[in-house]
């Protein structure tokens, strides 16, 4: 007898072509049931790491940092549904995050080319989470949905954005949900 369990892969899949829907995507399905990437704030911080987020270090008491990222994450994606259906939303979650303390400051460093960059405050970990917060406020009024969108897979729900030239990606990745659908199919017309 062959074990067909799948084990849960030990980090989320960066596949969905934007930060946002990336950070969505920290919540799968596994083996038919909901899967949780983020279970601990250095989960949290791996995945800014891995996803190119350049946040200072910071430190904050234990737990805060994972329970202000699940706070933001259900927030905007219950948003980002939302504003997919074409229906009002309300971002009182999002805009506390977007309330972050911030100013502008030009650095003219020694090779002479001046550049402009935000100062945050950053003393709690929703503060530290802005940019996030920023981004996935400028995918709500910026981004083109018509192109967001969820993997068409019944067993899965990752998000994407389609960036492909044709705009007719269905899969959050060809490897994965796209093969699955492939094998179904082939059984099905091995079976007729």
């Amino acid at each position: 007898m062959t074990d067909t369990t799948v084990t849960a892969p030990s980090e989320p899949l960066v596949l969905a072509d934007h930060p946002v829907l990336d950070m969505l995507n920290t919540r799968a399905v596994v083996d038919s049931a909901p899967f949780e990437f983020w279970r601990s704030d250095a989960d949290v911080q791996a995945w800014l790491v891995r996803t190119g987020w350049k946040l200072p270090a910071a430190s904050f008491p234990q737990g805060e940092l994972l329970q202000a990222a699940l706070t933001l994450r259900e927030a905007v994606r219950e948003l980002v549904e939302q504003r997919k259906a074409g229906e009002h939303g309300r971002p009182t979650v999002l805009n506390r995050f977007l309330a972050t303390p911030s100013r502008l400051c030009l650095d003219w460093s020694v090779d002479g080319e001046p550049r402009l960059h935000r100062l945050r405050d950053r003393a709690t970990a929703e503060q530290y989470l802005a940019p996030l917060a920023e981004a996935a406020a400028e995918l709500l009024v910026e981004g083109d949905f018509n192109l967001v969108r969820v993997c068409e897979h019944p067993d899965c729900v990752l998000w994407f954005y389609d960036r492909t030239k044709s705009h007719r990606r269905r899969w959050c990745s060809m490897a994965l949900c796209g093969n699955r659908h492939k094998v179904a199919e082939f059984r099905k017309r091995k079976q007729q």
